[in-house]
């Protein structure tokens, strides 16, 4: 090595201890960024030694969020014991207004104004889209291991774009059927056949149970209902799931939402939307799918709906605002009798977006928050489900209501196909399935409306491999 280059060497390393002094880099990545540059890590080391780092009292980690009561005061807690046990590294949590899954208008606004967060709070499923149009960091250098090591591997496939890793994984979930047993037992409508002993009811079953609990008022509005499909968690996946369809073919490179199965699930909810009136159903439902709504008025809350179709944190939820309510937990519906039941799992993940001004704290934070002493707290407190693989063999994390999702529906449950395209498909999936259930479109024509569009975008990725 030349005395020009030794001098250069020497410079960049200096750099790099001042930056650990003043805790802007970790150990590990002092060591990784020496080790580049020809130094070894035992004089890495022992330069550490000489100069001991203390931490510098930088900004906060700003930590952006859209989550709502109750999940939102789990996250503060959350984010309150971290700031506790930390050192150095403190954070900030901040709530946006709530909006669509898919909607990051509000981050990429403030990204391209300088302005952005250090940590984002991202539905994991959107996270290959994201990482493809540029507005997240690799986070290949602040992780401690790989993600395969200690998270699902779903979770992982879905935190990643192209081999890498962009986001963690936060949590996870399932999709089960709610009843309202206080309800029915008022209405004198017999619950038992939907006891999860005896396995899945089919979906027309379902039906002739909730047209025993509608009622509508002398102008013909509804003021009660059995059933909506489109409530909540009732989503074209999970329908599509539920009847036996497939939405992407990974060896064609291809999205299926015509699937055959798919365009039978999309058909019986119009049919069962149809019959009870498109613009009745829609007048009473769709108040509630409204981003912010309040929990505590959902109609399953307050008592006017019998059956719906959500997630394992509504048991935090009906716990808040329902104490008192006598409610069920069953599989999802089948289309036919002996069917074998299904679910689907989704979750969010915490990501740092470009421009971050302190990725080195977020990176310490994240690993912390998504990590198994994060997601024990997040886990016991919200009734979600945890990513990291640890946990789930945690029994005293889950409540007998809880134990059905993390023991009967979990091993079973399907996801989203986490293309570089995923948000695209899911907004033009939505956008197909609100016009067939009030009536606006007929459903092959929608869906293939959907493959048409999202395909033409997908093509310059392929092929892809999803890594499950």
């Amino acid at each position: 090595m030349t005395h020009q280059e030794t001098t250069s060497r020497d410079a960049q390393l200096k750099v790099l201890l001042d930056k650990a002094q003043k805790g802007r880099l970790s150990r590990r990545e002092v060591v990784r960024r020496a080790s580049a540059l020809g130094v070894s890590a035992s004089a890495v080391g022992l330069a550490l030694r000489k100069a001991p780092v203390v931490r510098a009292q930088d900004a906060p980690v700003q930590f952006w969020t859209t989550f709502v009561e109750p999940d939102l005061s789990v996250l503060q807690g959350m984010a309150d014991a971290f700031n506790a046990q930390s050192t150095g590294t403190q954070v900030e949590l901040r709530q946006l207004p709530p909006a669509e899954v898919t909607d990051v208008t509000q981050l990429m606004t403030a990204v391209r104004g300088g302005t952005g967060p250090d940590v984002y709070h991202l539905d994991r499923f959107i996270t290959a889209q994201r990482a493809a149009d540029g507005l997240l960091q690799d986070l290949t250098d602040l992780l401690a291991q790989p993600l395969s090591e200690t998270h699902l591997p779903f979770a992982v496939s879905e935190s990643s774009f192209d081999g890498k890793p962009y986001s963690i994984p936060f949590d996870t979930d399932a999709r089960a059927l709610y009843y309202n047993i206080t309800l029915m037992k008022s209405a004198g409508v017999d619950h038992a056949p939907l006891d999860p002993a005896n396995g899945p009811v089919t979906w027309d079953a379902l039906a002739e149970i909730a047209n025993q609990l509608n009622v509508k008022d002398a102008n013909g509005n509804y003021t009660q209902m059995g059933f909506i499909p489109w409530l909540n968690q009732g989503w074209h996946y999970t329908y599509g799931f539920s009847f036996g369809g497939e939405f992407f073919d990974e060896e064609a490179c291809e999205v299926t939402p015509d699937n055959e199965r798919i365009v039978a699930a999309f058909q019986w909810v119009q049919d069962y939307c149809e019959a009870l009136g498109y613009q009745e159903v829609a007048a009473f439902g769709s108040p509630s799918m409204q981003p912010g709504f309040a929990a505590q008025e959902h109609p399953f809350i307050t008592g006017t709906l019998a059956m719906q179709i959500t997630g394992d944190w509504y048991i935090n939820q009906l716990r808040t605002y329902a104490p008192d309510m006598e409610y069920g937990i069953t599989f999802i519906p089948v289309p036919a009798e002996g069917d074998q039941p299904s679910t689907w799992a989704g979750g969010w993940s915490l990501a740092i977006p470009q421009g971050a001004k302190n990725p080195e704290g977020a990176g310490e934070f994240m690993s912390w928050f998504a990590g198994e002493a994060g997601q024990r707290i997040y886990t016991k407190e919200s009734a979600h489900l945890p990513t990291v693989t640890a946990l789930l063999e945690d029994t005293t994390l889950f409540e007998e209501r809880h134990r059905f999702f993390s023991e009967e529906l979990l091993p079973i449950a399907k996801n989203r196909p986490p293309l570089p395209v995923g948000a695209q498909y899911w907004d033009e999936l939505t956008a197909a399935w609100q016009a067939t259930y009030i009536g606006e479109a007929e459903p092959a024509e929608a869906l293939a409306t959907v493959k048409e569009r999202v395909q033409a975008q997908l093509g310059q990725f392929c092929p892809i491999d999803l890594g499950t």
